[in-house]
């Protein structure tokens, strides 16, 4: 490796490409905003690519930064747990935790696994918030939030832990009295059960393939709601169609009270809906307590 690909220029890259800008890296290690910028121009050379294109406003990354980032952030990631860890042997985790949560993702998927995970690291306390409402982890003072959907650029530290699938579902009684959907063309003439948040009406989306474009669907019904699982019970009552992610549907699906419709169709809440993510704060040197661990994503794991 060439002596111009340094840990800092990386860490300094990763920084300025989170952050859009020079000048914030530099506060943040606390140099120079020349010296960033000569350190990043060594490691673009070193590396024969360049990886910024550079604006007298903004800084964004070129196609091979883009890939370049992710395998970097990743490499440091894994550094710094390996660091973390060694750190930490003589000690245990220990402090307070504090993970937000969309209410029937963290009910469902997170909640029962608080016990076992407080078994194995008695000493950290976990303060759990559940809402749909947007968080910010640093105004907000969380240590993790779990996010679903597409996520804004920012200096926070984004780890996916799953793709959602959505699947439309009704429940078998309904099917029986009102016919199964062909294609989503005929889903006006169906009782949909719509999810209506802070952004508005959720639309539905529809592809035949995954190399073709989604395009949207209108879905109406005698129901919404803000509340998902009000939704679920209201489809598995016979009330209508649903269209959700597995993650809340799986137990119907398996039990066999909803019933997937359009299996042909690739569905979504929404094309830029799909990750689940667990965002952070990128904290550098702090407390073992404070630094998400192998172990605390362990409460986080999707289904």
């Amino acid at each position: 490796m060439s002596n111009s690909v340094t840990l800092i220029a990386l860490r300094l890259f990763v920084r300025v490409a989170t952050s859009g800008s020079f000048a914030e890296a530099a506060r943040h290690f606390g140099l120079p905003a020349s010296s960033v910028s000569r350190r990043i121009a060594g490691l673009e050379k070193a590396l024969g690519h360049r990886l910024l294109y550079r604006h007298t406003r903004a800084v964004r990354l070129t196609e091979v930064g883009e890939g370049y980032l992710h395998q970097v952030r990743e490499a440091l990631e894994s550094l710094d747990m390996a660091s973390e860890q060694v750190s930490g042997a003589a000690t245990h985790p220990q402090g307070l935790l504090r993970v937000n949560a969309p209410v029937a993702f963290g009910r469902l998927h997170v909640a029962p696994l608080l016990a076992s995970f407080q078994a194995l690291y008695p000493d950290i306390d976990i303060e759990l918030t559940l809402t749909d409402a947007f968080v910010d982890p640093v105004q907000e003072g969380a240590d993790i939030v779990i996010r679903i959907g597409a996520l804004e650029d920012s200096s926070l530290v984004a780890r996916e832990l799953a793709t959602q699938r959505f699947v439309a579902c009704a429940a078998p009684g309904y099917l029986a009295a009102h016919g199964e959907p062909q294609s989503p063309d005929d889903l006006p003439a169906h009782n949909c059960l719509v999810y209506k948040g802070t952004r508005g009406v959720q639309p539905w989306f529809f592809r035949a393939a995954s190399t073709t474009p989604f395009r949207v669907v209108e879905a109406r019904g005698n129901l919404r709601s803000n509340n998902a699982e009000s939704l679920v019970e209201a489809a598995l009552q016979g009330q209508g169609i649903v269209l959700f992610p597995t993650w809340l549907l799986q137990q119907y699906l398996k039990a066999g009270s909803l019933v997937p419709v359009l299996n042909d169709w690739e569905a979504a809440g929404e094309p830029t809906l799909q990750g689940i993510h667990a965002i952070y704060p990128r904290i550098g040197f702090a407390p073992q307590r404070s630094a998400p661990s192998s172990s605390t994503f362990m409460i986080i794991h999707s289904p």
